[in-house]
């Protein structure tokens, strides 16, 4: 009876606000578990996929801490009134963190405190150079966005170098690597344009104390990537300083 009575007197608006508070409400029992918190809040990072265990490993770190987040795609496609059910999941997780997110549609009207949402696209550097200066130091960037294989490698290039020190920058639904109509190919595994390529030639990059080339010049990601974690259709990039010396090579000689 007063499932039915909201239904009927309630606008969509007005419901997806009391859905959200019910949700918030039931999320306060599990503030800590990215598991729970992603059926509650309906983020297929959980059920459809088989991330928030492996978010939760790499993330717990900056649970408590005063982080930014920035998450490149909101979720329900050209519908200004759905999607943003992750962002709402990273917000109880990071209790005191701000939550930023970007989308190519207008996703303005899913804003609430401590998410901000900006329309643009993924590939725009200027748009992108401008929410980063908006943001100031990210600590943690997540693309579920286009997941065409041009469009990650393009917004990694430009986005990582805005990640803070410490930070980690993660690549979701890397199956597109694999399908044509994303610029992927799952018959030559060594296409260099797919993105699955790209990230795993960045491991050589963790090496680079150990390339016999002499005079070579480290790149930035030779400089800054410390650590890459792939699994299945998911990629965690850290960053630091990868200044370990090797034990056997000086200057990239022998």
């Amino acid at each position: 009876m007063i499932k039915r009575l909201l239904k009927q007197n309630l606008s969509n608006s007005s419901k997806r606000k009391l859905r959200n508070h019910v949700n918030d409400f039931k999320a306060v029992f599990f503030c800590g578990n990215l598991n729970k918190l992603g059926k509650i809040y309906g983020t297929d990072k959980i059920g459809g996929h088989f991330y928030t265990p492996h978010y939760m490993t790499h993330l717990k770190k900056f649970r408590l801490k005063k982080i930014n987040l920035l998450e490149i795609g909101v979720g329900g496609y050209k519908n200004p009134l759905i999607g943003g059910q992750s962002l709402r999941m990273w917000k109880k997780y990071f209790p005191f963190g701000r939550i930023f997110s970007l989308d190519i549609y207008d996703k303005s009207s899913l804003q609430e405190n401590r998410i901000k949402i900006f329309k643009g696209s993924q590939v725009d550097k200027d748009f992108l150079e401008g929410v980063s200066d908006y943001i100031g130091e990210i600590n943690i960037i997540i693309d579920d966005g286009s997941h065409i294989n041009e469009h990650v490698i393009e917004s990694f290039n430009i986005l990582f170098p805005k990640l803070k020190d410490g930070g980690v920058y993660i690549i979701e639904d890397t199956q597109t690597s694999y399908w044509e109509d994303f610029g992927g190919d799952s018959k030559d595994l060594k296409n260099p344009k797919t993105m699955m390529n790209y990230f795993k030639n960045l491991t050589d990059s963790l090496n680079n104390q150990e390339f016999i080339f002499p005079n070579y010049k480290q790149t930035y990601f030779d400089k800054k990537i410390i650590s890459i974690h792939f699994y299945h259709n998911l990629i965690f990039i850290y960053k630091g300083n990868n200044n370990e010396k090797s034990n056997m090579v000086v200057n990239n000689q022998r």
